[in-house]
């Protein structure tokens, strides 16, 4: 009796682990909180790809598990449910090492200077002349631009945005 008993409380456990929820963690700076809120102490820093376990969906805010066990809160709006996709294959690790990141880079500018969602005929016009040398140096100087964590801080905190929202 006790024996079997015990083999369907090991059963019901491995479903359970089995059947429950992923996140994935898809935005830098990602911590893992005490409570529901931004305020709240920080229990770790989660890197992109961490992969967690939905233990409770508080909405704007989820409850989860990390895979070392720590349990707390996170902001929904920077975790997925899938994991993320590295954009340039190659390298080690999520993204690679430097020489992929520059790919990334340059696969981003190239994409900004494209003509997708242009009309037909505005696609056509922009494909025979091309682009100004001028309109492409000042294209670069902005996707050179660095923002840092404590810009962004900044502007979500006094836009009350994301976490940060009331």
């Amino acid at each position: 009796m006790k024996k079997t008993v015990f083999a369907a409380l090991l059963m019901l456990a491995a479903a359970t682990a089995f059947g429950a929820e992923k996140r994935w963690v898809v935005s830098e700076g990602t911590t893992l909180k005490s409570e529901q809120s931004i305020s709240a102490a920080n229990l770790a820093d989660l890197p992109v790809g961490a992969e967690l376990t939905l233990v409770e969906d508080g909405g704007r805010w989820l409850k989860v598990q990390t895979a070392d066990g720590k349990e707390g809160w996170v902001y929904a709006g920077r975790v997925a449910d899938a994991a993320p996709v590295a954009e340039v294959g190659g390298g080690d690790g999520l993204l690679g090492g430097t020489m992929q990141q520059s790919q990334i880079n340059t696969a981003k500018a190239d994409s900004a200077r494209s003509i997708r969602g242009l009309s037909p005929e505005t696609a056509a016009y922009a494909k025979q002349h091309g682009t100004p040398e001028a309109l492409k140096k000042e294209l670069d100087r902005i996707l050179a631009r660095k923002v840092s964590d404590k810009e962004v801080k900044t502007f979500l905190k006094e836009g009350k945005i994301g976490e940060y929202a009331r």
